[in-house]
Formats: C-alpha cells, structure tokens, sequence
C-alpha cells in the first residue's frame, strides 16, 4: 500500500519533507479496523509533529482525521463489521491516516455521517472531538448554561465546530474572535453571537459590547499573544481552556480571580487506554447523528483535491501561514 510520510524532521517545508513509501497492507486484531482511507484532512497537529517528532521506528506516516470503509476487523471488534463507511480521528501513537490503509481502533471511531460526502465528513473527527471535550468536559458547560463563552480563533477547524456545538447544545452567549472580514462573516453564519478582533484589545471590545467579565474563554491559538487579556477579561471564579502550545504562560496571574485552569488534548484518551476511551465513539455517534438531522455542518474549507506528496506539503504551507478558513481537506490516492 502507498502511504505519505517522513523519516527526519522538518521544521521548514520543502520540496523532500514529505514522501511517499510502499508498505505491507497490516493486519486487524484484537479491537482493531481495518480501513481503507476515503479521505483525510490536515491539522495543526501534523505540522508540529513534522516539525519536531523523530519517526519510531524510522518512517512516520501522519494524519489523523479520516474516513473509508471498514475491510477487516479483529477478533474483539463488536461496534462494527466490514463495510461500515466509518470517521475518526486516530491515535497519535500509531501510523497515520495518509495512507490508502489504515488500523484504528473501535473504540474511537464512528458510523460516518451518512448524509454528506467523504471530503465533507473528513473535516469533523478531529475538530468535533476537541470542541466537545473542551466544551462538555472540560468547561462542563450543559444545556442549561446561561453564561458567557469567548472563544479566541473562531474561525479556524476547532472553533469553527465549537461555535456551532455551543450554539446548538448550550444557551451561552458566544463571543467569537476573528481577524478578517472573510472569516468573521465565517463564524457569524456558524452562530457567534457577537464577533471581535483579537488583534485588538479584547477588554474594551468586550466593554463596548456590554460585557464587564466572561464566564467562560476557550483559548484555541496563539495563547501566548492574548494571555494578559484574557486575565483582564475573565471572570471572578470563570473558567479558562486552551488547546494549543504557549509555552510560559503565568498561570500564578489567575490566582487572584480564583480562575479555573483546563487543558483539553483529544489524544489523551487513546494514547493512555483510558477507562472511558469509548466515550470518543460515542461523541463521534452523536456528532454523526448532529449532522444528519441538519443541527451540524461541516466545516470543510478548502478541498485540496488528491492525497497526493504535493497536495499534503500545499496543506501543511497553508496551515502554517494561519490563513485558511475551516478544514483542509485531501480525498483519494
């Protein structure tokens, strides 16, 4: 089988970063599938990876959003059978789904949603997981919720989702950021209720607006450049979640608002074998059935055409400028 990967790091994309190998199709045991991939999209996750991560044992096949059509299944599968069209949004300790095969296993993987296609299903897995958690787990924002939700980087494949997800299953108010006409237009049809420039100093924005504090902020990019803000602008006893990379950040600067602390990490569940590692099945069920009955869009973006070397380096070039809109998507080798 082709699949798409690297053998040394690269933290400057060029023409060799990525390649393409010939591999061995493997083999499904135990609660593993089998998938013949459909289509995949490209995430942030893969440029870092990319950038820093040694391959073990010598070539790393990257990707973790996908979609396709189960072949086999090992001997403990019970959740599905072969020729289920399946999503998911892998393992980040196993080889990855730039591959025309790939192995995953059940218990994070769902029934695909059926009413739209493969290109269009590949944008959620991943994103939908990460929105959830951060929003359900993590935040433990419910129906109910009546509070008030900042989400810095709104446009982008996380928030794109979790604007919609926290429109359609909570009753918060959501301010989204976003930094162009183009994607506050993006996040204002997906729900946001109100839009503001996160180049800008969020606080008085958010004075402007009506609003004295937020309840809630999810920090999806660039913590580092907005952190004092964010401690200007959140509540007393509010909640703060981030999913990216900020290095020091002062966190001793929340203390005084009693500010809760949250890290969400979709891969936490698959790479420890967590007791509730099903439950990314479950949410990814849910996500599907959102979809269908119209509650959810997909966030795809921009379709990049064929899972080709020169298609993913294009994707990983446009994911690293931070200007793409939605999800980047791939379909067939």
């Amino acid at each position: 089988m082709k699949a798409i990967g690297y053998r040394h790091p690269s933290e400057v994309l060029f023409d060799g970063a990525l390649q393409a190998y010939e591999f061995d199709i493997p083999t499904a045991t135990g609660r593993d599938l089998l998938v013949e991939v459909k289509a995949i999209s490209v995430n942030p996750v893969d440029a870092k990876l990319r950038a820093k991560v040694n391959p073990e044992p010598n070539i790393k096949v990257l990707g973790y959003d996908g979609v396709g059509i189960v072949r086999a299944v090992g001997q403990d599968v019970s959740l599905f059978k072969a020729g289920d069209r399946v999503f998911y949004a892998g393992d980040m300790s196993r080889q990855g789904s730039n591959a025309e095969f790939q192995l995953v296993d059940e218990r994070i993987v769902g029934l695909a949603p059926t009413s739209i296609s493969d290109a269009q299903a590949a944008a959620l897995p991943l994103t939908a997981i990460t929105a959830w958690e951060l929003l359900f787990d993590r935040l433990q924002l419910t129906r109910e919720s009546k509070q008030t939700l900042l989400i810095i980087g709104a446009a982008g494949g996380v928030g794109s989702i979790m604007v919609q997800l926290a429109k359609q299953l909570t009753d918060v108010t959501i301010i989204a950021t976003a930094s162009r006409e183009e994607s506050a237009k993006w996040v204002q049809k997906l729900g946001a209720d109100h839009v503001i420039n996160h180049h800008k100093p969020m606080s008085k924005q958010l004075a402007e607006l009506g609003f004295e504090s937020i309840d809630n902020i999810a920090s999806l990019t660039n913590t580092n450049d907005h952190f004092a803000e964010i401690v200007e602008c959140i509540a007393a006893q509010g909640k703060f979640a981030l999913i990216d990379d900020p290095g020091a950040i002062d966190v001793g600067a929340l203390k005084r608002k009693s500010v809760s602390l949250h890290w969400e990490f979709m891969f936490t569940r698959s790479l420890f074998k967590t007791d509730d590692m099903q439950k990314q099945h479950e949410i990814l069920t849910q996500i599907a059935q959102l979809v269908d009955n119209h509650t959810l869009v997909t966030t795809l973006g921009e379709n990049l055409g064929r899972i080709t070397v020169e298609n993913l380096i294009k994707a990983h070039k446009k994911l690293e400028s931070q200007s793409s809109v939605g999800k980047l998507v791939l379909e067939g080798f």
